[in-house]
């Protein structure tokens, strides 16, 4: 393992989508499978509590950081393509960024350029959230184009490498489980060669759409709440007058009210008392109760 490879208190607000934040006792960010493992081990060695961070697009990490180490997949990056069986086979490294495989989607004009256009965030994420879109189209959710993960497991004091199918995992809405406990480093992915040539021009409406209605010039984590049952969580929220609402830096947006997005100065607590104001705003009026899209971090007590 590197010398350099753990480090200490290192800043953790640059990690995540909505730049709050405290820093992490110790931080690794590994560049390699191997990197990973050393990790993971040094931390059963020395008793560690481990925390993965992935694209930290729905991650919120508490002022006062978080003890332990924290195993940072950035740098666990890159992909292989090729073409078998009639489909587009991909192997993805937990760190690479939805946009890579977005552009390779793209370039060989498959449908699920259409629902990876409007996801933050890295693939590792996209299989622990089961991240999607609520549009109706197919596929709408990672759970349809992926086809195996690779996970890092602790033994007995040593690592080991697990391959998980698809079909061993248990798929829900916004959630995976299945192929825990473990560290989530590879993943296989495919979609038949049914080209659609109307497909970059799809892609390009969707974003032009979401431009319009999304503040996406602002640090957020995209959208907050689960879409209730029968719901758009976004509706219910700004029916409730909530758009625009304030605490310290974390604003509800007034372009869309299911985003909180730091106005330049939110901390972390700003973040999560916005959070629980419109829970119980839109519990109080409604009777209707808001989950979280968003990870904790860190400690919250």
């Amino acid at each position: 393992m590197r010398s350099d490879l753990i480090q200490e208190q290192i800043p953790l607000h640059n990690l995540t989508s909505w730049r709050v934040g405290g820093k992490a006792q110790y931080f690794c960010s590994p560049r390699t499978i191997e990197e990973v493992e050393g990790a993971v081990k040094w931390s059963h060695e020395n008793k560690m509590n481990l925390t993965i961070l992935g694209g930290g697009s729905n991650s919120l990490i508490s002022d006062k950081g978080i003890g332990g180490l924290v195993l940072s997949m950035r740098g666990l990056a890159g992909l292989d393509v090729k073409e078998a069986d009639g489909r587009l086979q991909i192997v993805a490294m937990a760190g690479t960024h939805k946009s890579q495989l977005l552009r390779i989607f793209i370039q060989r004009r498959l449908a699920p350029a259409l629902f990876l256009s409007g996801l933050p965030g890295d693939v590792g994420g996209g299989v622990v959230m089961n991240a999607g879109v609520s549009e109706d189209r197919v596929p709408k959710e990672f759970c349809e184009i992926v086809d195996w993960v690779e996970v890092v497991r602790v033994d007995g004091g040593t690592t080991r490498r697990e391959q998980i199918s698809a079909a061993q995992i248990e798929w829900s809405y916004r959630h995976s489980k299945g192929w825990q406990p473990g560290v989530l480093v590879r993943v296989g992915l495919s979609w038949p060669l049914e080209v659609d040539e109307e497909i970059p021009s799809r892609v390009k409406e969707a974003n032009r759409l979401r431009l319009s209605k999304q503040p996406l010039d602002q640090p957020s984590c995209g959208s907050v709440f689960v879409n209730p049952p029968g719901y758009k969580a976004g509706a219910v929220i700004d029916k409730c007058g909530l758009k625009g609402f304030s605490i310290g830096g974390a604003v509800v947006s007034p372009k869309h009210a299911n985003f909180i997005v730091n106005s330049g100065q939110a901390t972390a607590s700003d973040v999560e008392a916005v959070i629980q104001h419109v829970k119980k705003t839109v519990f109080d009026l409604t009777k209707i109760e808001l989950k979280t899209e968003v990870i904790y971090l860190g400690d919250w007590s």
